[in-house]
């Protein structure tokens, strides 16, 4: 069968036919960064203290002040204990006055959320304050397990039902369960529709970025997995400039689910990959969309190559068995997989913890997102430039430093903190980015979605852990940094293993993945010349 490089080349290996599939599946990226921010917005905790109501039965005209001086004991610090009020008494007021309320117990009617910067989270609408704190850490670890979930489930499917509905089937859970959420009575209906929406992120975001990959030729290969990086950073701002003007979480849902109604409209025309067509054996099927590629670039494709595409190709079988069988591919997976764990632990727990250092929310989230715009550029020039490991080895290692070097600088120099944490973040993004590229380079075929999808799995569980590595900082204050920086490091350092995939074929067979071919030689009257060289010798 002809190399599907060479069909990419006769009928334009980044024309308009690709333009327009890259476009339509990266804007949902614009869109997809919602559902991580609003983790962190939605989440946000308020300036709470106990429901202390029942004081007003004996002193209606207490002023909120009064009122709060009486039933609610002080920290150390002078402020309120958010957590827990003087037990009722049947005295009148001026006996609460001049003996005072000495025992204190929990809260036992609620609480008053007290917050100025939101009109609703999910904190004072489930009301996850005092022994409940810590609540909101498991809704965000849920979140990261159904995108763990939508990685293994989606994987498979893509391998026998297509990348096509692999990408159509996330969109339109995504959109039924944030609108779900929205209206959600409950935590626990929030927890479970969050737990959808992540499975539809997961499922979504890989086999997006494998169909585009497999349509575009070598030299812009990284295109799909860096575009959709850029958006997804310009999604972030977007979301910002929505909480700034909306600060309701439920009303944000329902802004959310307007795009998504509109992407779930033109998901359904866009084309499957002709090259997983080919492999399943679907030959008219593949023929009808190369011909109209062909078409839409504006170029012609010979027959007698498309007649090589259409014949019978013999197919590698085994999944997971062939992934781990070959020690050079389990090499490569083990490895990219751990570089990718590691990144996604760094970023997500960075991410969440936007509000922690020590700068407005808001102006925190909006320095994460711009940052974010130029490392997607700069990530496509430098993959291209010094190549996939060195691009890689450098943003592991470099962002490890970073993040470790938060400690080396006084906590109250919050500015210093917030710039380091942006730069490491920085580089753990474009690392991202790198490693998305990696895996469609270094695996065949047969099992490209198969090792994307494991490795996925690998890194949402690694994400999944970001809640719970942030609460470590219960025992020390350096233990989620130290625990970030060290992984990134020692991931840098085995990405050495790697080999280097730039401007090389997308491998179709095992024996090309484990390193016997060749890199990729855009004018065949070049690959002629050397031919008759060889010949030659």
């Amino acid at each position: 069968m002809a190399d599907f490089g060479e069909i990419l080349e006769s009928i334009g290996d980044f024309g308009l036919f690709q333009k327009l599939l890259l476009f339509a599946l990266c804007f949902p990226n614009l869109i997809l960064p919602f559902q991580l921010s609003s983790l962190v917005f939605n989440h946000a905790d308020t300036n709470h203290h106990c429901n202390a109501d029942w004081i007003l039965q004996v002193g209606p005209n207490l002023t909120k002040e009064e009122q709060l001086n009486l039933t609610l004991p002080r920290l150390p610090d002078g402020s309120f204990d958010p957590c827990k009020m003087y037990v009722p008494m049947d005295w009148d007021l001026s006996a609460i006055r001049e003996y005072g309320l000495n025992e204190t117990t929990t809260c036992t009617d609620g609480w008053v959320h007290n917050d100025t910067i939101y009109d609703a989270t999910i904190v004072t609408d489930f009301d996850l304050v005092c022994e409940n704190t810590n609540i909101f850490r498991a809704a965000q670890t849920i979140f990261f397990a159904g995108v763990l979930v939508g990685a293994v489930l989606f994987g498979p499917f893509s391998e026998s039902f297509g990348r096509k509905r692999a990408t159509q089937i996330p969109m339109v859970l995504m959109l039924i369960f944030t609108v779900v959420t929205g209206l959600s009575p409950n935590f626990y209906v929030y927890l479970a529709s969050q737990f959808i929406v992540g499975v539809a992120l997961g499922g979504f975001r890989i086999n997006s970025i494998i169909l585009a990959t497999e349509w575009i030729g070598v030299a812009q290969r990284s295109y799909a997995a860096c575009l959709s990086q850029v958006l997804a950073a310009l999604g972030q701002v977007m979301f910002l400039a929505v909480v700034y003007f909306v600060r309701d979480w439920r009303i944000d849902q329902f802004i959310m689910a307007g795009p998504l109604g509109f992407i779930v409209v033109y998901i359904w025309f866009i084309p499957e990959s002709a090259r997983w067509l080919l492999y399943r054996g679907k030959t008219t099927d593949a023929k009808e969309l190369i011909q109209k590629a062909a078409a839409i670039n504006k170029r012609t494709v010979p027959d007698s190559l498309l007649d090589k595409a259409l014949e019978e190709k013999p197919v590698e079988k085994g999944g997971i068995k062939m992934l781990f069988a070959s020690r050079v591919l389990r090499k490569y997976f083990l490895t990219i997989t751990f570089a990718w764990c590691a990144v996604n632990l760094a970023y997500y727990s960075l991410s969440l913890n936007v509000g922690k250092f020590g700068l407005n929310i808001f102006l925190n989230q909006l320095i994460f997102g711009l940052s974010e715009i130029p490392v997607h550029f700069f990530c496509m020039w430098s993959l291209e430039a010094a190549g996939r490991k060195l691009s890689l080895m450098g943003a592991l290692i470099v962002g490890g430093v970073l993040c470790l070097l938060t400690l080396a600088v006084p906590q109250s120099n919050y500015v210093a903190i917030a710039t380091l944490a942006t730069c490491g973040r920085f580089l753990m993004n474009g690392a991202g980015s790198i490693c998305y590229v990696y895996f469609q380079e270094l695996f065949p075929t047969a099992i490209r979605q198969t090792a994307t999808g494991l490795g996925s799995t690998a890194s949402r569980a690694a994400s999944m852990l970001s809640p719970v590595v942030n609460m470590l900082e219960i025992y020390h204050f350096t233990i989620p940094t130290v625990v970030i920086g060290s992984l990134a490091l020692a991931s840098g350092i085995m990405a050495f293993l790697l080999p280097e995939t730039r401007r090389t074929e997308l491998p179709d067979s095992t024996e090309e993945a484990e390193g016997k071919r060749g890199p990729k030689l855009s004018n065949p009257a070049t690959r002629d010349c050397e031919d008759i060289q060889a010949t030659k010798l």
